[in-house]
């Protein structure tokens, strides 16, 4: 039996999608493409594009991890701050790799234009500053975009101006960018997938990856046993990396949860007083909120974080109480689905792409930013297998850390961490 996607708003409002049948018996392919998400899905797209043989291997559904639970918000830059960048690889290869993500949210607008993907896109995203410090730091990034990286997609909304798009007093100032906006992110990803087949590639779902044998050709094992030869690997397993495919990857990464509710449908006059106009909103705390309209008119709001690995937060409840802080008049709105998913962190909060093997390639780390840049990692990806690196080597200088103290001593450390956090989210 197909395994289903978890419970969401997200899935009850999926386009019908075919069972992909799993793995029956060995197969040769050029690439064999590991995981079945947003980054999955595009790299086989734009290798098959190419004319390679493409074969992916889903452990589960297609989109059954972040790609299918997410926020949804296509935004511009990193997790991390261009500083960070900066420190590693200079002004000039951080001024690269902002103009990717720029260049990450044109290619989702391109490829939803051209595979006539119905996933409910919009554009327009806000950022919101709750205290003076963050309205500061905000006006200061907006200043660094335009001067720096010749970013003129954004504008500031003080408070009054602010509240002719949200209907709160929660915020004291936002920045506004019409170039990031926000999708349903498991109806993007069913479009990628449905186009990768329709471009030659074959998809294959509860194919769980169990191992890999490195060599000129590679030997990719599933758990049912049969297997994948292929001149080429993209694992794009993000935070399902298993220690048995590799380790190193594996320790370089935390899987923390994240959590959304959905109200029920409030009506589009309801829902267009709180959100005046259809865009995405996130606050800037390090623990931070945020939400969206649906087309079906109602809000979506997530925010928090786990490290557990359980919903100790009790997800409907508590993300409820975040969300009245923010909309009060929603007291007597429903809550029709909450749900859970993990997504990959580093520990610098920058991307983690690059090769464990000359032929071996890996994306993962994108720490709450993938909407967009997943699938521009996916076309670096098949670039670089075609002989153009360019674009995928400047990625691979990020230096990156494992997480301190192995799988024992991570979670605890980082939740004394996020306490601090907190803290200075209070502050």
């Amino acid at each position: 039996m197909p395994v289903a996607h978890i419970d969401s708003y997200y899935a009850a409002s999926a386009h019908p999608a075919p069972d992909r049948p799993p793995l029956t018996g060995d197969v040769e392919a050029d690439v064999c493409v590991v995981g079945g998400g947003i980054a999955g899905c595009a790299t086989a797209l734009f290798l098959a594009e190419r004319g390679y043989q493409v074969v992916l291997l889903e452990g589960n559904r297609i989109a059954f991890g972040a790609s299918g639970r997410s926020g949804g918000q296509a935004i511009v830059g990193y997790a991390c701050s261009q500083d960070k960048l900066i420190s590693q690889v200079g002004k000039s290869d951080a001024k690269k790799m902002f103009d990717v993500s720029v260049d990450a949210l044109d290619l989702v607008k391109a490829l939803v234009a051209r595979h006539r993907i119905d996933c409910d896109l919009h554009w327009g995203h806000l950022h919101t500053a709750i205290k003076p410090r963050q309205e500061a730091d905000l006006r200061a990034y907006q200043e660094e975009l335009v001067d720096e990286y010749g970013y003129t997609s954004t504008r500031w909304l003080d408070q009054a101006e602010l509240g002719e798009v949200l209907n709160t007093d929660r915020y004291i100032g936002g920045l506004r960018d019409d170039r990031s906006g926000h999708l349903h992110p498991l109806n993007y990803t069913l479009g990628l997938a449905a186009a990768a087949e329709a471009a030659g590639a074959k998809i294959h779902e509860q194919a769980m990856v169990v191992g890999i044998e490195h060599g000129s050709t590679v030997r990719v094992r599933t758990a049912a046993v049969p297997s994948v030869r292929a001149q080429h690997v993209a694992l794009c397993c993000n935070a399902f990396i298993d220690e048995k495919i590799s380790k190193a990857l594996r320790d370089r990464i935390m899987p923390v949860g994240t959590y959304i509710i959905a109200t029920e449908r409030l009506g589009q006059a309801r829902i267009e007083s709180l959100l005046r106009e259809n865009v995405a909103v996130s606050d800037v705390n390090f623990v931070l909120d945020y939400f969206r309209r649906s087309d079906d008119h109602r809000l979506l709001f997530g925010g928090r974080v786990s490290y557990s690995g359980r919903d100790a937060l009790n997800t409907a409840n508590a993300t409820r109480v975040r969300m009245l802080k923010v909309f009060p008049s929603l007291a007597d709105a429903k809550v029709d689905f909450a749900w859970g998913g993990h997504v990959d962190i580093t520990m610098s909060r920058a991307p983690d792409f690059g090769r464990i093997a000359p032929n071996v390639y890996y994306l993962q780390g994108f720490s709450g930013h993938g909407i967009a840049l997943t699938g521009i990692a996916g076309q670096m990806v098949a670039e670089t297998i075609a002989g153009q690196a360019e674009r995928f080597d400047l990625f691979t200088k990020l230096r990156h850390r494992d997480f301190p103290g192995g799988p024992a001593l991570r979670t605890p450390a980082l939740m004394l961490a996020m306490l601090w956090f907190r803290l200075k989210d209070l502050l």
